[in-house]
């Protein structure tokens, strides 16, 4: 399980007291909060605004889910391989066997049907 963090809330207080002119390190000492922390909320409050380049939090948070997901369907994936693999080794894989030794099925002449495949002379008569 993930740290869990400050509430949005306390946060947002954090920063409004920053922006009423009291320093990072006066409000970080006061409340027993790094100043490192207090500067990543300000820099990610910025993105949000739009004041400043970079992933907004929902965005993050979208990119976070996506991620979690594609993890989870690789693992499926690599579950599946396996799975294919272990087969593979347990049961052998039917040989298809033809008399014509090419590796396709039918017959090993031509065809039944009468017209059909073969070899066609045509005789011309010179006159």
């Amino acid at each position: 399980m993930g740290r869990r963090g400050y509430p949005a809330e306390f946060r947002c207080k954090v920063l409004d007291v920053v922006e009423a002119g009291r320093s990072v390190a006066d409000v970080a000492r006061d409340l027993d909060i790094s100043t490192e922390t207090i500067y990543a909320w300000r820099r990610q409050d910025r993105i949000d605004r739009g004041l400043a380049p970079g992933l907004t939090s929902t965005e993050k948070t979208e990119l976070a889910a996506a991620n979690k997901h594609i993890a989870e369907l690789k693992a499926e994936l690599d579950i599946h391989c396996r799975a294919s693999v272990l087969l593979g080794e347990a049961v052998p894989q039917k040989t298809v066997r033809s008399g014509r030794g090419d590796g396709r099925r039918g017959t090993s002449g031509p065809s039944r049907r009468p017209g059909a495949g073969g070899l066609r002379v045509r005789i011309l008569r010179l006159a």
